[in-house]
């Protein structure tokens, strides 16, 4: 009998598109006794899996949880020394505002090798998709990558200190703090800067919806858009590029 060595490997799945995937992620993908699975992943990747290997879905769906936090720490380490190679698949880049280093630091003490794969973050290639530069000369020289909501359910302050810069901002999981983002951005005198919000982005089902803060609100009803949807707020939005048939081929394949 082989002795079985606990392992947790955090892999970024991309941000929605299953080509959008790296090797690596791949490599971990059918190496994996166990995949421990977030809503945000496209789940045609679990055809990379082998057939022994189990998988769990512990995402998010509609405000209910299949798992807490807490127990998904817990069931990483009970399934990685019952069964050996323990994958967390998580959306984008685990590193950004997906909870791997809490993992990670959670399992290390338990004895687990801990590894990390990075992924494509939907902050940047969601716009992309659509053309948008989060940088360009003249427009933009740099950018914030903002979470909306606190730990405590606020409305992040630094979407305040964003809203006062020059800057790009894209902002995650902030499709319900948008009035308080349009706030925000109007005490800034801001009402005219561009406005992108993405649904679903780099999917087939993709929902774009371009306007300014002082009608965004609207166009979000009139386009029915909903989370999962990326924020993005600024000069840039106006400089999109035009994009040919090859990328929205990738996109769609």
């Amino acid at each position: 009998m082989s002795l079985i060595i606990p392992k947790l490997t955090v892999v970024g799945a991309g941000p929605g598109d299953v080509d959008l995937i790296t090797l690596k992620a791949i490599k971990a993908i059918k190496s994996a006794d166990v995949i421990l699975y977030d809503a945000l992943i496209n789940e045609e990747l679990l055809e990379y899996t082998s057939p022994k290997t189990e998988c769990i879905f512990v995402g998010k769906r509609k405000g209910c949880y299949a798992y807490q936090q807490e127990q998904i720490n817990e069931l990483i380490v009970i399934k990685a020394k019952e069964k050996g190679h323990v994958v967390r698949l998580k959306g984008g880049d685990p590193f950004i505002f997906g909870r791997g280093a809490e993992e990670i630091d959670y399992v290390r003490p338990f004895g687990l090798e801990t590894y990390v794969v990075p992924g494509i973050s939907s902050a940047s290639a969601v716009p992309a998709y659509q053309g948008i530069p989060l940088t360009k000369r003249g427009a933009s020289e740099s950018f914030w990558v903002v979470t909306a909501t606190t730990k405590n359910h606020q409305l992040s302050t630094d979407i305040a200190l964003a809203a006062k810069s020059t800057a790009t901002v894209v902002i995650l999981m902030g499709m319900h703090k948008l009035d308080e983002i349009v706030k925000v951005f109007s005490e800034e005198n801001k009402q005219d800067t561009s406005v992108a919000i993405i649904q679903n982005g780099t999917t087939t089902n993709e929902n774009v919806g371009i306007g300014t803060i002082s009608n965004i609100q609207r166009i979000v009803e009139e386009k029915q858009l909903s989370s999962p949807a990326i924020i993005i707020i600024g000069e840039v939005v106006k400089q999109r590029a035009e994009l040919g048939p090859i990328v929205k081929a990738v996109a769609t394949a």
